[in-house]
């Protein structure tokens, strides 16, 4: 397995960052792509270039790109044409960096798969997914809010493209689901994963959960009533458990570190590189 980072957790821009994973010997990076300096609308055939010597002469691929549209994702049916649309430039963006991946938050998935959210949702991704598969593209989705056998089922329904970007904090944190369970399940559609810690401090449905994250973000949350994001190894994910399940499974694709709070959150990257290469 390979190690990479979000580029956007450093707090820098995004050449300093870029330079910051090659100073800590990694081998790739994340890049956030829906707004900013490399979002399709902003990121000019000069910069592109510019990007591509950068990560070339720092020895870095780019792990995945994220098409996370925030809100409530693929939920809202009106909404979806023009989201879907931003979610094609950036797989086409993905394809100019040679990534296979592009990962994004969808909203939360309903357990009824005959509600009228899940279809349109399900009719939201058959789009992404189909579109991603001509390109050589996974729309990996991040597992979150629903839990592992709810998103497998999801994917089965669509006609290829779509896979999964397997985040152990995320379910360990809001949904109580046992990330080694969840590898197993997801085994055949993991493509991507975020390496990530934290602990579950009260349960409550991920429902209200997400969708207070949708409409006011992180600030509409008081997280530490409910969860708590924690340096890697410092939380409840069972790495050597989770790890051993990753291999089980063949997965030999990016453990990609993310780090969405802390004071120092450089620091605390460090801290999970150090960790994880005791394991891997």
């Amino acid at each position: 397995m390979k190690l990479g980072v979000i580029a956007d957790c450093f707090k820098e821009n995004l050449a300093e960052s870029i330079k910051d994973a090659r100073s800590l010997g990694l081998s790739g990076v994340q890049i956030y792509a829906t707004s900013g300096e490399f979002s399709p609308e902003i990121l000019t055939k000069s910069k592109k270039n510019e990007y591509k010597l950068l990560l070339s002469e720092c020895g870095l691929e780019v792990s995945a790109l994220c098409g996370d549209m925030g809100g409530h994702g693929f939920q809202i049916e009106k909404d979806n044409l023009l989201r879907i649309e931003k979610t094609k430039r950036i797989i086409d963006l993905a394809v100019e960096f040679n990534t296979k991946v592009v990962t994004s938050h969808i909203g939360v998935i309903p357990s009824d798969e005959n509600s009228p959210q899940f279809l349109v949702m399900l009719k939201a991704l058959d789009v992404c997914g189909e579109y991603a598969k001509s390109a050589g593209i996974t729309m990996a989705i991040e597992t979150g809010p629903e839990k592992a056998l709810t998103l497998k089922n999801f994917i089965e329904k669509t006609h290829g493209g779509v896979g999964v970007n397997l985040d152990p904090a995320n379910f360990v944190m809001v949904t109580g689901q046992d990330p080694v369970e969840a590898v197993y399940l997801l085994k055949e559609y993991i493509v991507h994963t975020h390496l990530k810690d934290g602990r579950r401090l009260k349960k409550a449905d991920p429902t209200y959960i997400y969708g207070l994250f949708a409409d006011g973000g992180i600030e509409a949350l008081n997280v530490s009533d409910y969860f708590i994001e924690t340096p890697v190894g410092e939380g409840e994910v069972n790495f050597d458990k989770y790890l051993k399940a990753l291999r089980d499974i063949g997965y030999n694709g990016y453990l990609t570190i993310e780090r969405e709070t802390g004071k120092n959150p450089e620091s605390d990257i460090r801290k999970a590189v150090d960790f994880i290469r005791t394991k891997i």
